[in-house]
């Protein structure tokens, strides 16, 4: 056999394997340490792997991409929050898609934007396509060994692949017309079709998957599936040739060739024009909001007829837009900009450093309208995970200063993936929905409200605080809060291994320590409305963010 089969049939005996533990594990849900254990089995198909075929794909930083990997497949063991589950898998698959980038390109640190996305993009196109030539091209069927019984071993194989799902098609066709036949197929092969379906897809939907991806990893460079001639492909030369080229570095310029890009660019006279009319509209607005820094609340309340509150919650979520797209307008300028001397290269980033400049004081007048509205109406997950959001911009544009405005692009998107992983990081130190209660229980005790049902709606990571607040709350806030604990109890009370996950495991146990003072609180079947002084505009100003 040529080693282009061996490594295909490898690919597909790893893949299968990895088709039966995802079936076996992920089928439980919620996730939990079920996503460690087989994100960790996929990490040995990986490492195997190299060993025998790729030596070099996994040393130095080879090494430490694999790192994220199993940390965010760790962290679904953590915290239970659903958005930072999210934000988990997101990065999770952005990390295995670095490990397959790597096994093709070697210069994962030093790349572009358009080469980031066109090559995660190539990823994930692997992983959904790459199974078909995986079984149709690299694995050369003729070369395997036919004598004997395995020529027959091979044949019936076959016609079971070929069988087993149209007699399942049929099968349950015919168990859906007749409950005779039904009762006679599950008294005599005691079988869940409906499991067995499942079952089956869900390991064809994991091996498929898999398969691909690890054809990427395996073959790298030389298993390129997708033709010459499709969007993706021109994209990724494009890329990888503007890279080459040095286009992407301070002062090595290449618009002298023809192509898309080079029809694109822009001199500094269009770019400055750009820049500078939004400098001016960024510089109108920060004229105004130095008044609102010093003038305090009567002021705002004078010139805008709301009150601040209002006037906090109006802005705060705009202004985040605003941040958000300054950043890809700052990268696509200087991309676009004709880098016809020097000169040209110190007037953009004079312009650019001005508008980042007015953008800190924007971001500070953001920063600074939460600020108010969480004194007057608490702490949400859209409020944390927006101003997490916002943090996160900060540094991403302090780093677009220290290299994409010092003539080394190629570096910048390598950091901004690295802040991101480490700020997801120190939002599960937090613990978002623990600090909600907190912050919130703390407002309460000033005076404020206390929305015990929307606290009531977080998930596990919230009991542990809930339970350090319980004294301090009314007695309808008790009842809210008892309900919920309960409901939660039985709905953990009987947890499938696969589903352990530590922030559920341990508020199972401080609700079971804790069930003799939750019991002692009497509340009335039928939940009562909070009493007037409870009643307060947070609920329902708030309706829009929870929806």
């Amino acid at each position: 056999m040529t080693d282009r089969t061996k490594r295909g049939l490898d690919c597909i005996e790893a893949a299968l394997l990895l088709g039966v533990m995802g079936d076996a594990l992920l089928r439980a849900t919620p996730w939990g340490i079920n996503v460690l254990l087989w994100t960790l089995a996929l990490v040995l198909a990986l490492v195997t792997l190299a060993a025998r075929w790729r030596g070099s794909v996994l040393r130095r930083e080879g090494r430490w991409l694999v790192l994220p990997v199993i940390l965010f497949a760790a962290a679904f063991a953590w915290r239970d929050s659903m958005t930072l589950k999210a934000l988990d898998f997101l990065l999770l698959l952005v990390s295995l898609a670095l490990v397959a980038w790597r096994a093709r390109a070697y210069r994962v640190r030093l790349a572009g934007v358009m080469e980031y996305a066109l090559e995660i993009a190539y990823t994930g196109a692997c992983a959904l396509f790459a199974f078909f030539p995986l079984v149709l091209s690299d694995v050369r069927w003729k070369e395997l060994p036919r004598g004997g019984w395995s020529r027959h071993a091979w044949a019936v194989l076959r016609g079971l692949i070929i069988a087993v799902p149209l007699l399942m098609v049929f099968g349950l066709l015919f168990m859906a017309a007749d409950a005779v036949f039904e009762g006679l197929v599950q008294n005599t092969l005691h079988i869940n079709f409906g499991n067995l379906f499942t079952h089956l897809f869900l390991i064809i939907l994991f091996t498929w998957i898999t398969g691909g991806f690890l054809r990427d990893f395996v073959l790298g460079k030389e298993g390129s599936w997708i033709t010459a001639q499709t969007p993706l492909s021109l994209g990724l030369d494009a890329a990888r040739s503007a890279a080459a080229s040095g286009e992407v570095k301070e002062g090595a310029e290449n618009n002298s060739q023809p192509g898309l890009s080079g029809r694109l660019k822009m001199g500094i006279v269009e770019i400055g024009v750009v820049l500078g009319l939004i400098n001016l509209l960024f510089l109108s607005f920060v004229v105004v909001q130095v008044k609102y820094f010093f003038g305090g609340a009567a002021l705002v309340q004078a010139s805008t007829g709301l009150t601040y509150a209002e006037y906090a919650r109006r802005g705060f979520f705009e202004l985040v837009t605003v941040a958000a797209l300054v950043l890809p307008l700052l990268l696509a300028a200087h991309w676009l900009l004709r880098k016809e001397n020097a000169r040209h290269e110190r007037i953009f980033r004079a312009l650019a450093g001005i508008q980042l400049l007015l953008l800190f004081v924007i971001m500070a007048s953001a920063v600074g309208r939460m600020r108010l509205y969480q004194n007057e109406y608490g702490l949400t997950e859209l409020r944390i995970y927006t101003t997490a959001f916002m943090g996160w911009l900060a540094l991403v544009f302090v780093w677009f200063a220290l290299t994409v405005l010092r003539g080394e692009r190629e570096r910048f998107m390598h950091g901004a993936l690295v802040a991101a992983f480490l700020m997801v990081g120190a939002l599960h130190l937090v613990n978002p929905d623990a600090l909600i209660v907190r912050v919130n229980m703390e407002h309460a005790q000033a005076g404020r409200s206390f929305d015990a049902v929307y606290v009531s709606s977080l998930s596990a990571d919230f009991v542990p605080a809930i339970f350090e607040a319980f004294p301090a709350m009314s007695h309808y806030e008790r009842c809210v809060i008892k309900a919920s604990l309960l409901r939660r109890s039985r709905e953990l009370g009987t947890p499938d291994w696969r589903s352990w996950n530590r922030s559920r495991s341990v508020a199972l146990r401080l609700i079971e320590e804790n069930m003799g003072g939750l019991l002692e609180v009497s509340c009335p079947q039928t939940p009562y409305p909070p009493p007037v002084p409870m009643i307060n505009v947070s609920p329902n100003a708030d309706a829009h963010e929870r929806r």
